[in-house]
């Protein structure tokens, strides 16, 4: 059946690799050397000393995106993952020109109150959440993992998320979340559009630096989009997500650890010595 929810709770991504949380004074950078970067991600945005390019207009940013079927949603204790199995794919604004860039997957961070979430920050703003569309360059690389850590190798597209009316695109996520509660959970949802992901097409407006994966292993050479403007979920959906757990089901918790899933974002890095460029004046 289309909608069942696999119970294999012992089967989830990543079982096998370096244990890793969201928790103060973890410190990735021990077990994952390419965390002490000079150039990781995330950062905070300040609109004033971000320099307007112009040449990102002449060809604009192109996403062709294609409704997926049978998309699998996972909850891997970290966040929530749709994985996409249909060719969508991006090319144009600041990407290398006449190559393409494969949509693999979305993941979403979120805070556990509406006044943090995002791991990007905005003049110092947090939005209550933020999405990532993480694609790898299928022009010069066969797969996701090939592509990662390599130079043009991967794009993440972000948006922030800001919580009022409810998305209707994002429904088809959050109405199965129920069935996601805990790690290792996953559901295989009949459609869902990764179009319904981008802002109107006369919003979008973005910035653009050269930045790292912010989960483990935190590679870099990944080129960052953020669009301006943000999505808006409604606060009912944002719940959804808030009721995830982070452990498997009848896992001991450690004392302090409430074992929802939330706060999942990592602070804000230093900029060294990188040019935030923008789409826009």
């Amino acid at each position: 059946m289309a909608d069942n929810v696999i119970e294999e709770t012992d089967n989830y991504p990543g079982k096998d690799e370096l244990e890793w949380g969201y928790e103060e004074g973890v410190e990735w950078g021990l077990l994952f050397p390419e965390a002490n970067g000079e150039y990781q991600s995330p950062i905070n945005l300040n609109s004033r000393e971000a320099r307007y390019d112009p040449r990102l207009l002449e060809v604009g940013l192109n996403p062709n995106y294609v409704v997926c079927r049978d998309c699998e949603v996972i909850n891997d204790g970290h966040t929530v993952r749709i994985m996409l199995k249909s060719k969508s794919v991006v090319t144009g604004g600041p990407l290398p020109s006449d190559h393409e860039y494969e949509l693999n997957e979305v993941r979403f961070h979120w805070g556990k109150e509406n006044q943090r979430g995002s791991e990007h920050t905005v003049n110092f703003k947090a939005f209550p959440m933020e999405l990532h569309l993480i694609h790898w360059n299928s022009t010069l690389f066969n797969s996701v993992e090939e592509a990662m850590g390599k130079k043009k190798g991967i794009l993440i597209i972000a948006l922030f998320v800001q919580v009022g009316k409810e998305h209707l695109g994002l429904k088809a996520i959050t109405d199965v979340l129920q069935d996601l509660q805990y790690k290792g959970k996953t559901k295989i949802i009949p459609c869902f559009n990764p179009n319904t992901l981008l802002p109107d097409p006369l919003l979008r407006d973005y910035w653009v630096y050269e930045g790292s994966l912010t989960t483990p292993p935190c590679s870099e050479n990944v080129i960052w989009i953020l669009y301006r403007y943000p999505l808006t979920i409604s606060q009912m959906q944002i719940e959804e997500f808030r009721r995830l757990r982070s452990h498997i089901k009848g896992a001991e918790l450690q004392e302090g650890n409430d074992g929802m899933l939330g706060d999942n974002f990592r602070p804000t890095q230093p900029l060294s010595d990188r040019m935030v460029r923008a789409a826009f004046q």
